[in-house]
C-alpha cells in the first residue's frame, strides 16, 4: 500500500476545465465516498480550492489506483477521462508526500506562501474523517504536512507578506481605479473568501461595503463585524444585485455557487467611473460576456493565473523549499523505520520459535537432566542467540532510516523467510524549491 497523488492545479489545466473538475463542499462526502469505494483505494483525502483540486488516497497499486481516481473525476466533472489524463499531475509514494508537504506550505500556490491553503487542507481532512475515509497512513501524513506548513510561515517571511488571491485580485482592483480608499465595495458571498475580502478591503481603507448573499443573516454577521472594526457595512439579499452593482466601484464575488451569478445584464454600462469585478468563484461566479461591458474590467482566476505563474522566488521561498525538503527526508527515515519493525519482531520470534523447539528436542534426548542444569542450559542458548541478533537487528534499523532503507528488511525477511517480498516505488521525489513540469501520468512521472 502507498500513497498517491493525483491533481489538477492552475500549473496544469486552464481555469475551464479546472472549474469542471472542482467539487462544491456540498459534493465532497459523496465524492469521497465513491473513491473508497474503489477496488484499489483503502483511503482518500480531497483538497477542492479555487485553484487546485487534488486527490490523496492510499491505493494498493499505483496503475489500477490511478485508473480508479481518475473514473472517479471523470463522472464527476462529466469530462472525458483521456482528456483529464492530459492535464493531470500524479505522484507517488514519496513524491507525493513531498507534493502535500510543498502544497501545505504555499510552495504550490497561484499566490506563492499565501497561508490560506494551510486552513483548506485542514478542512479537506476534517472532511474526510467525517466522510470515514481516512485511516493510519493519510492522519499521520496530513497532520504532518499541517505541523510543516506551520513551521514554514513562522520560520521564513513568507507568512508577512501575508499575500493571497484576493490581495493580488484586489491589487489589480486598486491599479485599475487608482486607490481602494473611500470606494465603495459589494461583496457576493459571505463565506471565507467574502471574509478574506472583506479584512483585505478594510486595510485597503475602504468606504462602504455591502455583502449580498443568498442567506441574508450571514451576510449580516459579516457587516456586523466590518462595523464592529469602523467600516460602513450592509447586508442584502442576491435579488439587489443590479442596483448594488450600480453603486460600487468595485465587486468581489466568491459564491462557489454552480451557474454564474453576475450575468451581462445585471452590470450597467459604466460611462462616468470605472467598475472592476474581481471573480474569485470556481466554477466562476461571472458571465463571459460581463467583461464586454463599457467600463467594465473583470479580474478573474484566469487572469491571475497568467500574471502569477512566472512570479519570482524569493529568499523565503528558497528557504521554504530547504524546509519542506529536510521535513520529506525526516518522515520518509521515519515510515521506512518503522516498517522494518515487524521484520525485526518476526526474526526475532522466528529464532525464539526454533530456540523452543531445540529445548524441546533435548528435553526428549535427555530426559533425566537435572533441573538447574536445564534452566541453565535454556538461558545460555537464548543468550546466544539474543547476542548474534542484537547486532544485524540494530544495524538494519540504522540502515532503513537511509534511501534504501527497504532493502535491507526486503533481504532479512527473503533470507528467513518472513515476508513476502514488497514493491518498490515507482516515483522518485523532485526538487521542492522548483516547479518541476507535470509529466504523462502514462510513464508513472511525477
Amino acid at each position: 500500500m502507498s500513497v498517491i497523488a493525483v491533481g489538477m492545479s492552475h500549473r496544469s489545466a486552464d481555469v475551464r476545465l479546472l472549474e469542471r473538475v472542482t467539487v462544491a463542499a456540498a459534493d465532497v462526502p459523496k465524492v469521497l465516498g465513491e473513491l473508497l469505494a474503489c477496488p484499489n483505494v483503502a483511503e482518500a483525502v480531497l483538497v477542492s480550492t479555487c485553484n487546485r483540486v487534488e486527490v490523496y488516497a492510499v491505493v494498493e497499486a499505483f496503475h489500477a489506483g490511478l485508473a480508479d481516481i481518475a473514473g472517479v473525476l471523470s463522472r464527476h466533472s462529466g469530462a472525458d477521462t483521456a482528456l483529464l489524463y492530459d492535464h493531470l499531475y500524479v505522484h507517488y509514494a514519496a513524491a507525493a508526500v513531498q507534493h502535500l508537504f510543498s502544497v501545505a506550505a504555499g510552495l504550490d500556490s497561484m499566490v506563492v506562501g499565501e497561508s490560506q491553503i494551510l486552513g483548506q487542507v485542514r478542512l479537506a481532512y476534517g472532511a474526510a474523517r467525517a466522510a470515514g475515509t481516512v485511516g493510519s497512513t493519510l492522519h499521520e501524513l496530513v497532520q504532518q504536512a499541517l505541523r510543516i506548513g506551520k513551521r514554514v510561515h513562522t520560520d521564513t517571511g513568507l507568512d508577512q507578506v501575508g499575500g493571497s488571491v484576493v490581495s493580488e485580485a484586489l491589487a489589480d482592483a486598486e491599479a485599475e481605479l487608482g486607490g481602494l480608499a473611500g470606494r465603495r465595495a459589494l461583496i457576493v458571498g459571505a463565506g471565507s473568501m467574502g471574509g478574506l475580502s472583506a479584512a483585505a478591503l478594510r486595510r485597503a481603507g475602504i468606504g462602504e461595503v455591502v455583502i449580498a448573499n443568498r442567506t441574508p443573516a450571514n451576510g449580516e454577521r459579516l457587516a456586523v463585524s466590518l462595523r464592529e472594526q469602523g467600516v460602513p457595512a450592509t447586508a442584502t439579499g442576491l435579488g439587489e444585485l443590479r442596483a448594488r452593482i450600480a453603486d460600487a466601484d468595485v465587486v468581489v464575488s466568491c459564491t462557489g455557487a454552480v451557474g454564474a451569478v453576475i450575468t451581462a445584464d445585471a452590470v450597467p454600462p459604466r460611462a462616468d467611473r470605472p467598475l472592476v469585478i474581481c471573480d474569485l468563484g470556481l466554477p466562476r461566479d461571472v458571465a463571459d460576456g460581463v467583461g464586454d461591458v463599457d467600463g467594465v474590467r473583470v479580474v478573474d482566476l484566469a487572469s491571475l493565473q497568467r500574471r502569477l505563474t512566472d512570479a519570482p522566488s524569493g529568499t523565503d521561498t528558497r528557504r521554504a523549499g530547504e524546509i519542506v525538503a529536510e521535513e520529506v527526508r525526516g518522515y520518509l527515515a521515519a515510515q521506512r523505520s518503522a516498517e522494518v519493525t515487524p521484520t525485526v519482531t518476526a526474526l526475532r520470534r522466528r529464532a525464539a520459535e526454533v530456540v523452543d523447539a531445540e529445548l524441546l528436542r533435548l528435553d526428549g534426548r535427555l530426559p533425566d537432566l537435572d533441573a538447574p542444569v536445564r534452566a541453565e542450559l535454556a538461558r545460555t542458548v537464548r543468550r546466544v542467540v539474543d547476542k548474534l541478533l542484537h547486532t544485524p537487528t540494530v544495524r538494519v534499523k540504522e540502515l532503513a532510516s537511509g534511501p534504501q532503507g527497504t532493502g535491507y528488511a526486503e533481504a532479512l525477511r527473503e533470507l528467513f523467510q518472513l515476508d513476502p517480498h514488497k514493491p518498490a516505488s515507482v516515483s522518485t521525489p523532485a526538487d521542492p524549491v522548483g516547479h518541476p513540469p507535470v509529466k504523462s501520468v502514462v510513464d508513472g512521472g511525477s
